[in-house]
């Protein structure tokens, strides 16, 4: 008898990340697709796609499919579902394996069938969602099942997801469509706006990670710059410090800062102390910006903390997620149509 396999899909705006139940995690790609907008053939999908972003010809296109955690571009996104089970499930084509998707906690109805039917139509036989804070709290290993909260900000490349977690279920959470893109977006406007220099998306999350920070460092940071001068059409380097990026940041950290302030406000009293005592956990890419755990700890006088792997935490919350099926499917944390 074969076994049917069984994968989780961290189905992110900026990521993909794919756990195989027995094996961990399998694909870790860029949510990036390069098609040919004449024959609407895809050619790449991505990391080979990603090199193509801003580098393609006419008839070329790399697109993000996923915007704000949810599906932008239907054909193309069920076309990556595709290429996610064709290279994490190699094999005969009869074999269709079963896959849990994450969605953010913020999405309508619509938006979640929308992911299934996606599934559906690439060649799985089952698909079920699970919402992504639910599954960064599974992978940072907090003890969701018990009675007690257990407070969980994943912050991804397209929305920051905010929950409270207490016996198995979501007691209180918020989605923020603000995230490691929207970041992005705003170091390449304040380059544009102080030097007139014209910067992609691949150097303004470079300079994120290499010098940006949410809380003044010591020392500071510098960093060189290249781009096209937007007055005389030419290449040009700039030198930036990290005190400016910082500037630039702080309007997407200040709404997410907002966000989980609101939620605390609006969590049960008896949860609240929970959080106190056991802290708050970051996970997703964006928690990786330098002093943004000490910002929000100073903000909400609680402790706050970056899960270990939290790039990875989604994923491998799914993947054990699937382990335990039947009881978080009790729980109402997944969805399947």
């Amino acid at each position: 008898m074969r076994l049917v396999p069984q994968i989780g899909i961290d189905l992110g705006t900026a990521n993909i990340l794919v756990f195989r139940r027995g094996k961990g995690i399998v694909l870790n790609e860029p949510t990036v697709v390069a098609i040919n907008t004449k024959t609407k053939r895809v050619l790449a999908v991505g990391n080979d796609a990603r090199e193509m972003l801003g580098r393609t010809p006419g008839n070329i296109t790399a697109i993000r499919p996923m915007r704000d955690g949810v599906i932008a571009e239907y054909t193309v996104t069920e076309k990556m579902l595709e290429y996610i089970r064709k290279k994490t499930v190699p094999g005969p084509g009869f074999v269709k394996p079963v896959a849990l998707i994450c969605v953010p906690s913020g999405v309508t109805n619509v938006e979640r069938r929308a992911v299934l039917k996606a599934a559906h139509a690439a060649g799985f036989q089952r698909a079920s969602t699970i919402e992504e804070p639910m599954a960064a709290a599974i992978g940072a290993g907090l003890p969701i099942s018990t009675a007690g909260g257990n407070m969980v900000v994943d912050i991804g490349g397209g929305t920051t997801d905010i929950a409270v977690i207490s016996l198995g279920g979501i007691v209180k959470s918020a989605s923020l469509r603000i995230g490691g893109n929207k970041m992005d977006e705003a170091i390449i406007r304040h380059i544009r706006n102080v030097y007139n220099l014209g910067i992609g998306e691949p150097t303004a999350e470079e300079l994120k990670i290499r010098i940006g920070s949410a809380f003044p460092l010591d020392p500071e940071l510098q960093m060189e710059v290249r781009g096209r001068d937007m007055v005389a059409g030419l290449p040009k380097t700039v030198e930036v410090s990290s005190v400016e990026i910082r500037e630039a940041l702080s309007e997407p950290v200040r709404q997410i800062a907002e966000k989980l302030c609101q939620v605390l406000e609006e969590t049960p009293p008896e949860l609240s102390s929970d959080v106190i005592e056991r802290g708050i956990v970051l996970t997703g890419g964006g928690a990786l910006l330098r002093g943004l755990s000490t910002l929000l700890e100073n903000i909400t006088q609680i402790p706050v903390r970056v899960a270990d792997n939290a790039l990875d935490c989604v994923a491998i919350g799914t993947g054990r997620a699937l382990e335990q099926m039947d009881a978080i499917e009790k729980s109402g944390a997944v969805t399947r149509i």
